[in-house]
C-alpha cells in the first residue's frame, strides 16, 4: 500500500476549531505513513471549495478509535445491498470487527470481500472503503481481543458462535462535518 501526506506550502500548520488543517494547493508527496489527500468528487451544486482546507488524518484516526458503533455495508452474492451496525475496533491502524459465520455480514464477505464503514454520525462523518482480511494471527486477535476488553468490557473471542474476526483494509476514505461541509471535505486514498 503506498502512502501520500500534503507538504503545506508554507510549511506551518493552519488550526481551525482546535484542528490543525492542511491547505489544499500543498503539492503531495510520498511519506511512510498517511494516505493521500484530495476533495471528495462531487456534483458543483455541493459547493466544495476547490481552495478549502483538508482535515487531518488524525482527526478520522480518533473518530474511528472512539466510535461504539459502526455501520458495516456489504454486498449480498445478489448484488442486493446490506448494512448492519456491529462493535469493532481500531488496531494496527484497521477498523476490526467480528461476526458469526453464519450472519448475512459473513456469507457476503465470503464471497465478495468489499465492504463500506460508516460512523453513526451524520454530522461527523467517517467513512472507510476497502476490504476485508481475516484475522487469524493468535498475537493480533490478542491485540483485538485487548482492546475490546477495554472499550466493551469483554473479549470479542468471548463471543458465542463460529466467530470470523475482520480487518478493514482502507482504499479509500471521507470525512467531513456537516457545519462546514463545503470547506473541509475530505478524501484519502490509500492505493
Amino acid at each position: 500500500m503506498s502512502a501520500h501526506f500534503l507538504e503545506c506550502g508554507d510549511k506551518s500548520p493552519h488550526s481551525r476549531n482546535g484542528i490543525v488543517m492542511q491547505k489544499q494547493n500543498a503539492r503531495p508527496r510520498k511519506a511512510k505513513n498517511g494516505p493521500q489527500v484530495s476533495r471528495p468528487v462531487m456534483p458543483a451544486s455541493y459547493g466544495i471549495a476547490a481552495d478549502g482546507e483538508f482535515l487531518p488524518w488524525s482527526d478520522v484516526d480518533e473518530r474511528l478509535a472512539e466510535a461504539r458503533n459502526y455501520w458495516v455495508s456489504t454486498t449480498r452474492p445478489d448484488g442486493r445491498p446490506h448494512a448492519m451496525p456491529v462493535w469493532g475496533v481500531l488496531v494496527d491502524g484497521k477498523v476490526t470487527f467480528g461476526t458469526d459465520r453464519q450472519s448475512r455480514k459473513a456469507r457476503n464477505l465470503a464471497s465478495n470481500l468489499e465492504v463500506v464503514i460508516h460512523l453513526e454520525s451524520g454530522d461527523e462523518v467517517a467513512i472507510i472503503e476497502g476490504t476485508v482480511e481475516e484475522v487469524t494471527d493468535r498475537k493480533l486477535v490478542e491485540k483485538i481481543n485487548a482492546a475490546y476488553k477495554k472499550k466493551y468490557g469483554m473479549r470479542i473471542s468471548d463471543i458465542p458462535g463460529d466467530l470470523a474476526l475482520y480487518a478493514v483494509r482502507p482504499r479509500v476514505a471521507f470525512a467531513w462535518r456537516e457545519k462546514d461541509f463545503n470547506q473541509f471535505a475530505t478524501r484519502w486514498n490509500f492505493s
